[in-house]
């Protein structure tokens, strides 16, 4: 069945009549053009780990007093974001009965998150998030951007994780501290 784009059975992917008109567009040539292909793309950023960062450089002509100029980056990104649609992964229907994990990491301009259960010792993601960050942020330390993607994920999948169990992974060593300390004034 076809709902609002999406094929609901137990799992969840991209509908393929759908994607296949997005992988034939050619690149845009106006800020309109950017726009458009964005929005299309960006329905179906749940199946995209680390959309935001991947569409930087085409949301960065968005901005006001940018000159229109498709760079090599901009190629890249709209080429890659092409490819990930098309090549989305197979997101699966939560179990409520497993703890949900979260990975979350930060780049230098951008925070992600998976959200996700083990099943048979394998992690299965239920769904993607990511967001580029604001001019005060990207002014945060290392560890400060760690712990934002960290809090980014909780607002975003607050709904899933609220009265059950959840485990946080990140490759931050100072986080990895922080949470496995038992008594915060220690």
């Amino acid at each position: 069945m076809s709902l609002l784009s999406y094929l609901i059975p137990q799992r969840s992917k991209a509908d393929k009549a759908k994607i296949d008109v997005i992988a034939k567009l050619p690149h845009p040539t106006m800020v309109k053009g950017i726009r458009s292909f964005l929005g299309h793309a960006g329905f179906y950023r749940r199946f995209i780990q680390d959309f935001s960062k991947i569409s930087r450089p085409m949301t960065h002509l968005l901005e006001k007093n940018t000159p229109f100029v498709f760079t090599k980056d901009c190629i890249q990104a709209f080429q890659t974001l092409k490819e990930k649609i098309t090549e989305a992964p197979i997101l699966i229907a939560p179990n409520w009965d497993l703890p949900f994990e979260l990975m979350c990491d930060a780049s230098d301009f951008a925070i992600g998150a998976v959200l996700g259960q083990r099943h048979e010792k394998h992690f299965k993601p239920i769904h993607y998030a990511s967001k580029t960050m604001n001019d005060a942020e990207t002014n945060y330390t290392t560890t400060e951007k760690e712990m934002l993607a960290v809090v980014y994920a909780f607002e975003k999948f607050r709904s899933y994780l609220i009265m059950n169990k959840s485990i946080v992974h990140t490759d931050h060593s100072a986080l990895k501290y922080l949470f496995a300390k038992k008594d915060a004034k220690a």
